[in-house]
């Protein structure tokens, strides 16, 4: 698992070839299969669901941002936010600004599920969208967030290429021109992550 912190000023356009087989797991399908049974699972038993990458990963992403001395009022998007916990850790740390978006309305339903029951409503704003088309935000982010996204995105049957490209365009429109993208993967190593988002190790960090 790998993390890294670039600079939106140094977001390149840098796609490589696919370098994966594609799969379910890049596909809309799959995913409104999961988070339907996920949010079906928290109403009759109150369970949260997968917390991916593990709750190992969102201490580092929080600790991170805690080390950067960060604004509780940074305005932070979560890219595929899921069942929404790295949110919600991250209003328990006093960030007040911050939209969760995902393409699936369960896992949107399954995340204000939770944040109603933590308590974190009033700091955490949730939105259906998919951020390779739909999302079209009014204002650009001060740091934007990926704990998986972007591994599904390359695992996109119908062209994983193509739609890494529209996550990178969408990226740039959505980030201020010193915004913070704060990636996790499983598929991808550092040096990779850094060839397609970063340009030079002056605007990196390791948030690990």
């Amino acid at each position: 698992m790998q993390h890294a912190a670039v600079s939106s000023n140094h977001i390149v356009d840098n796609m490589s070839e696919d370098a994966f087989s594609p799969s379910a797991l890049g596909t809309k399908e799959h995913w409104d299969t999961v988070y339907s049974r996920e949010l079906k699972t928290f109403q009759e038993y109150g369970d949260e669901g997968e917390i991916w990458f593990g709750e190992g990963s969102m201490t580092r992403v929080v600790r991170w941002l805690n080390a950067q001395k960060a604004p509780l009022t940074t305005s932070i998007v979560d890219i595929g936010t899921g069942n929404g916990m790295l949110l919600v850790e991250l209003a328990k740390s006093g960030y007040s600004n911050l939209l969760g978006i995902d393409y699936c309305s369960d896992a949107i339903a399954l995340a204000r599920n939770i944040c109603d029951k933590e308590g974190v409503s009033p700091s955490v704003t949730l939105q259906v969208a998919d951020f390779l088309g739909s999302f079209s935000p009014s204002e650009q982010f001060d740091i934007a967030l990926d704990k998986g996204t972007f591994d599904a995105v390359s695992l996109d049957p119908s062209g994983s290429e193509e739609k890494r490209k529209q996550y990178l365009q969408s990226l740039c429109r959505s980030l201020k021109p010193n915004g913070i993208f704060i990636i996790t993967s499983c598929n991808w190593t550092k040096k990779e992550l850094l060839e397609q988002f970063g340009n030079g190790e002056n605007c990196v960090s390791d948030a690990a």
